[in-house]
């Protein structure tokens, strides 16, 4: 017998060789992070500043994530705040804790430090902490890793130069992240509230700083990135509400919407993120939509004008709800965005109220 290959073996092994060698090509999933699922549609969790209150953590984040994980979620996202602003320990079991709600959560979920979590920690109220010491912390307890928390976890692409001080010097801005899925793009960065840490207790203009120009140059890199791979649209995620116009004294900075320069006379530690995001939306042309929270005010509108008064079109911001403790209720809810990137403005926004957190109206 012939020990010869047959012509259909050989058809067969050649195929098997380009088959491997084209994987080979393409670009790494868990390299990327990307979780292509084509144009397919698909939904997110969106929620923060919470927990404020022992009812709180205790009844209405357990409420809020077993409502998350009854809905099918291509992941969700926490911008910031794990805790009320003065009157409990920014210690380590605090972040211990919101990390055993994450990963909770059965879908891939995300975090994006807020200043009750780390700049505001300095205030006596919270155990007077060093604010660099414990984003240092929460970088070594939620970022450590170039994956997601949550039950199952997803690859993203971090910032891993160090651009960032910590309390030994500068070191990577690892909470700075970016995924895709769906082609749409994901981005979170580190820009909390209060004052993005240029006043409160002990104003720190040296890693505003540095932390801002890495912000910004992320925040570029990241709309590069989605220009590349054709994405449909693009989300930023971040804390801070950095003021937008004159129209909302009691819960944001006031600045000169064409300017961008805050008009309220504190310390401005937003108008350079803001003009660098005002160009590059300008110039991406598509749907971007910017989540924050910071004011416990949900809503869903258009705020960003340009250099000469008109409003960009393709900017929507969404905030999220935020507590609501001192209504004397137990206020958790998150807001779901459907994501379409077939449809002409890409995502469609929901409130979510969570049956169980139903205080003033019960639930039917």
């Amino acid at each position: 017998m012939s020990s010869r290959p047959t012509l259909a073996a050989t058809c067969l092994r050649r195929l098997l060789t380009l088959a491997a060698a084209t994987l080979l090509a393409l670009p790494a999933q868990a390299d990327n992070g990307i979780d292509d699922h084509g144009s397919e549609p698909h939904a997110i969790g969106l929620w923060g500043d919470l927990p404020y209150s022992p009812a709180q953590a205790t009844v209405g984040v357990p409420n809020l994530i077993a409502d998350m994980n009854a809905h099918r979620l291509a992941f969700s996202v926490h911008n910031g705040d794990l805790k009320q602003g003065s009157g409990s320990l920014c210690d380590d079991n605090l972040y211990h804790q919101s990390l055993a709600w994450f990963n909770q959560l059965w879908a891939p979920a995300m975090f994006t430090p807020g200043d009750n979590d780390w700049t505001d920690c300095d205030r006596a109220s919270n155990g007077g902490f060093n604010a660099r010491e414990r984003l240092d912390r929460e970088r070594q307890i939620f970022f450590s890793t170039p994956y997601s928390m949550g039950r199952r976890p997803m690859h993203q692409a971090v910032q891993t130069d160090a651009l960032c001080l910590g309390l030994n010097g500068l070191v990577p801005c690892v909470e700075n992240r970016r995924w895709t899925v769906g082609r749409v793009t994901y981005v979170t960065l580190n820009v909390p509230g209060s004052c993005n840490n240029l006043c409160d207790t002990a104003p720190d203009a040296a890693e505003f700083a540095a932390r801002n120009a890495a912000n910004v140059q992320w925040l570029r890199q990241s709309f590069a990135v989605a220009q590349a791979r054709r994405s449909a649209a693009v989300m930023i995620i971040s804390q801070a509400n950095p003021g937008w116009d004159q129209s909302d004294p009691t819960r944001a900075p006031l600045r000169d919407p064409r300017t961008l320069a805050q008009t309220d006379g504190a310390p401005d530690g937003y108008r350079d993120f803001l003009l660098a995001l005002r160009d590059e939306v300008a110039a991406y042309r598509k749907p971007v939509a910017y989540v924050h929270g910071d004011s416990h005010y949900f809503r869903v509108d258009k705020p960003l004008l340009d250099a000469a008064g008109r409003r960009l079109e393709n900017f929507t911001r969404i905030e999220t709800f935020g507590n609501n403790a001192a209504a004397g209720n137990n206020d958790v809810q998150w807001v779901k965005v459907n994501v379409d990137p077939r449809s002409r403005e890409v995502f469609a926004v929901q409130p979510m109220i969570v049956p169980g957190n139903r205080t003033a109206v019960p639930a039917p």
